[in-house]
């Protein structure tokens, strides 16, 4: 068998497909923002079996551009605007490619030294970057630090296991069976990211997504943000059932509409309530704005928090996957996921003396994403970051003004940051459910277009408790505002054709 690691193969390889990615990115603009293919095609053009004999780049190749190609939907084409911003850029992609070359195991400091080191050092970086205390850093004397999850979903995941077994340890509870322990809640706005409940369900503590018994969604203010008051009710009305309050998890920035839960307050009302469990924050998509002062208001309160967590993937020009998932108390992080058989143990583990990531996260492996951040912000700097992020917002901004001086929509919700959600007004008797479908077909007839790509949410409305609207995340890694005002010119044409 011939080397898999032939340096001139190896050479060859990396040619071609850095080639490729620079015709790809050269001419993004010519595909269709949102692939069209059917279900079951891209499985239907393999093969059912895998090929006996080693094949050529060149048929490897035809394969990617007959096949592959057609059915991606390109989150990095300047007129994609759904979901939320899913940053590339070169240093990133350039560091991905040494991640993969290097092929190392980084799940403990033993196995590679700087995979660890590295990961600690760039936590810090960013912590600072956006202005978090010094507790969620490795600094001496800090009781906390930082860690790189795959996604805000396993960190969320994660600060609740951890919450839980600290909460039981606080309460006396850990040596007694689960069947005599009170029942553990967990707290989360009504409009909180799905993982939340998913959590739960990992953990054992629901059933299903719509099994809520032990999780309560606190009702929203009128910018859908937690109402602290109905926390704190929330959970005295558990106390006195003899429940275990254990997790609180406020969001920085839902992924529907961008609400902000205040944190300050929701700490205070927590303080009130004599909650002892774990405060998460997760600000998946928004804290990526604190590089920019303007913004770091979103995080006021976050030193009384145990857990926060965000996305540099989302909006600093990092590319999928790369959250950064901060603690105040990593003892009991730890103490909640370390396990050690013997095949893991040696001497640096045993001296206390290294961070072992393994034991801050669901699996044991882990990659070298460090690379992805330390290349960004050394090629970057915070400055071009801060661009960046300005330049979202103030798209963001001429968004809101066009849609505001077109009498046929609405601003549904205030707008925040780069997050716009709009729709058609109602018309004159004119049901709620036929606003919605007018909503769903201008929104399907932009995205089928391949022009540009929009995606929607239902919000409670004074008119409907579940509208559907149309939001418009701004943030590409090379959207300008001509693609803003081009997809406006765009959506105002179709418009037209629903009247």
């Amino acid at each position: 068998m011939p080397n898999p690691l032939d340096p001139d193969a190896l050479q060859q390889g990396a040619d071609r497909l850095l080639a490729w990615l620079h015709r790809y990115h050269t001419r993004i603009e010519s595909h269709p923002v949102l692939s069209r293919v059917n279900p079951r095609e891209v499985f239907n053009a393999l093969p059912d079996a895998a090929p006996e004999t080693p094949q050529a780049w060149d048929a490897i190749q035809r394969d990617l551009d007959d096949i592959i190609l057609p059915a991606i939907t390109h989150w990095q084409h300047p007129s994609f605007f759904g979901f939320f911003p899913a940053n590339a850029s070169g240093p990133a992609i350039l560091a991905e490619l040494l991640s993969a070359g290097l092929g190392l195991q980084g799940m403990l400091w033993a196995t590679s030294p700087a995979c660890t080191e590295l990961e600690m050092k760039m936590a810090d970086w960013m912590a600072r970057a956006i202005d978090l205390p010094e507790t969620f850093t490795f600094a001496p004397e800090s009781p906390g630090g930082g860690v790189i999850q795959g996604t805000a979903s396993e960190a969320t995941l994660i600060a609740l296991h951890a919450g839980r077994k600290r909460t039981l340890a606080r309460a006396n509870l850990l040596d007694t069976p689960r069947r005599d322990r009170p029942e553990l809640i967990l707290y989360a706005s009504a409009q909180a990211h799905s993982s939340v409940v998913k959590a739960a369900m990992i953990a054992g503590l629901a059933d299903g997504p719509e099994d809520l018994a032990n999780v309560r969604l606190i009702d929203t203010d009128a910018d859908l943000a937690m109402h602290p008051d109905a926390l704190e009710q929330a959970i005295r009305d558990d106390l006195a059932l003899g429940h275990l309050p254990f997790f609180v998890c406020a969001t920085v920035g839902t992924t529907s509409s961008l609400a902000f839960d205040p944190l300050a307050p929701i700490a205070d009302a927590c303080r009130r309530a004599n909650f002892t469990g774990w405060l998460h924050a997760d600000a998946a998509h928004a804290a990526s704005a604190c590089v920019c002062e303007e913004h770091r208001w979103m995080l006021k309160g976050i030193d009384r928090f145990d857990s926060l967590c965000f996305n540099p993937h989302k909006w600093l020009l990092t590319n999928f996957d790369c959250d950064l998932f901060y603690t105040r108390d990593r003892a009991a992080l730890i103490d909640a996921l370390s396990i050690t058989p013997e095949y893991l143990r040696n001497s640096a583990s045993d001296s206390g003396a290294v961070v072992d990531y393994r034991d801050w996260q669901t699996p044991l492996g882990r990659r070298f994403r460090a690379l992805k951040l330390w290349f960004v912000m050394r090629r970057f700097g915070l400055e071009g970051l801060r661009e960046h992020v300005r330049e979202g917002v103030a798209m963001s901004e001429r968004f809101e003004q066009l849609v505001r001086a077109d009498d046929r929509f609405e601003i549904v919700v205030r707008r925040k940051l780069n997050l716009t959600c709009f729709r058609l007004r109602p018309e004159p008797n004119e049901s709620s459910d036929q606003t919605g479908a007018r909503n769903k077909r201008l929104l399907d007839r932009i995205n089928t277009g391949g022009r540009a790509y929009l995606t929607h949410t239902t919000i409670p409305l004074a008119d409907h408790p579940s509208a559907l609207v149309i939001r418009m995340s701004i943030g590409g890694s090379t959207t300008r505002m001509h693609h803003v005002e081009q997809a406006w010119e765009l959506i105002q044409q179709i418009a037209d054709t629903l009247r």
